[in-house]
């Protein structure tokens, strides 16, 4: 047990055994989910408690014991608290944003079951989540347990029927919610049912248990994925005070049990949007053999200005890893498109022009190199070769 851990255990959960403790049920089921609770452990500052009072509906607080641990039980602008403790900005709502901005309901095909990219589907599980985060791009539907959005057997055999149906379909990304938070039996027969479908070649799973509830990653769960593999797992890590001796063991039991672990991280302004703690969460990332893949523009749900950088701010921080920590540390920087446009790249630009036959590139230092390309049509104006690419 992590030593911070474990001293607010001792603290807060005293008369709770070690054993208890280590159970993800109990875990869930000891989640802080009201104004009391949450004040028992946290001194609240008036915008917090204010909030927290006033939300009603989808995204609830909800908070594990394990992943509160991690908090800091003083300071608001903490950044693990400010993304799980309600705060007044998020009922307020800016220019451009929407409740389903990336446009997934329009893209929904039947329920639970978006259809946006011709070859693979997003696989809606559930609506729970062991913890909320506040910048939640499904916070229309998540938590909310008598909303529209639900999720049953039925629904889920829906889905698989449409997949069935459907052969360009060969990759399936099961989401939600967080499915991981499904018992060992529920998922396997989920898993189960989309590997008998032939034309699906892997899956993938959208989760942020790992990193709140480390204690899921259990070795029944394991030899349910290794059951059904090949499986990948897509971890949500937002910084690096998540990465502790809990999330070491979780992540080294999917690792050694042969599941690919890559992870994606939404930049948010004054949690994680300089460079020391993204350097330090990817190569930390890597070290317990997870690769860092996307870091995610954040989605402009209602209420999410205080999270949201300028787009600039991606690229700039995308260039201040490049050539100064291993390509293998270097996630993609995507913006999602509003209205289901889907994802785009951006990333820093290295061409600075051509000259004649020869490419003229900046490196990460910033000194210039050519690069002898006599027939490319890359930087030539129009009618000199061709068309620009």
């Amino acid at each position: 047990m992590s030593p911070q851990v474990r001293a607010f255990k001792r603290r807060f959960f005293p008369d709770v055994q070690r054993a208890e403790w280590d159970d993800w049920r109990w875990q869930l089921r000891n989640r802080l989910r009201s104004l009391a609770q949450l004040e028992r452990i946290f001194t609240l500052d008036e915008d917090e408690r204010a909030a927290i009072r006033r939300h009603e509906g989808a995204l609830p607080v909800g908070i594990t014991p394990y992943y509160a641990a991690l908090m800091d039980r003083e300071d608001p602008a903490e950044p693990l608290r400010r993304t799980h403790i309600p705060v007044g900005a998020e009922y307020l709502s800016s220019p451009g944003e929407a409740e389903d901005p990336l446009g997934e309901d329009a893209h929904m095909v039947v329920p639970g079951l978006v259809h946006r990219y011709p070859d693979r589907v997003l696989f809606l599980a559930t609506a729970f989540c062991s913890t909320y985060c506040r910048y939640c791009t499904r916070s229309r539907m998540v938590g909310d347990v008598g909303g529209d959005h639900r999720f049953s057997y039925r629904q889920w055999e829906r889905a698989l029927a449409y997949i069935e149906a459907t052969p360009t379909v060969r990759d399936v990304l099961v989401s939600g919610g967080d499915p991981l938070t499904l018992g060992d039996d529920r998922l396997d027969w989920l898993l189960g049912r989309l590997k008998r479908i032939r034309h699906v070649e892997f899956v993938r799973l959208g989760t942020k248990v790992p990193m709140v509830l480390p204690q899921r990653i259990t070795r029944g769960l394991v030899r349910v994925l290794r059951r059904h593999r090949p499986v990948w797992l897509s971890l949500h890590a937002t910084h690096p005070k998540e990465l502790t001796r809990e999330v070491e063991e979780a992540c080294n039991r999917l690792a050694d049990a042969g599941v690919p672990l890559g992870s994606q991280t939404v930049l948010l302004k004054g949690v994680n949007d300089d460079l020391v703690t993204l350097k330090t969460l990817f190569c930390g990332l890597l070290r317990l053999r997870v690769r860092p893949y996307y870091l995610f523009q954040c989605d402009p749900i209602r209420g999410s200005a205080h999270f949201r950088t300028p787009v600039e701010k991606g690229i700039e921080l995308l260039e201040g890893l490049r050539g100064h920590t291993t390509g293998y540390a270097i996630p993609h920087f995507v913006v999602d498109l509003p209205g289901g446009g889907g994802k785009v790249p951006l990333v820093p630009e290295y061409l600075v022009g051509r000259d004649g036959d020869e490419l003229v590139f900046r490196n990460f230092e910033g000194r210039l190199f050519r690069y002898h390309d006599p027939r490319g049509r890359l930087g030539r104006p129009i009618g000199a070769g061709g068309e620009p690419c």
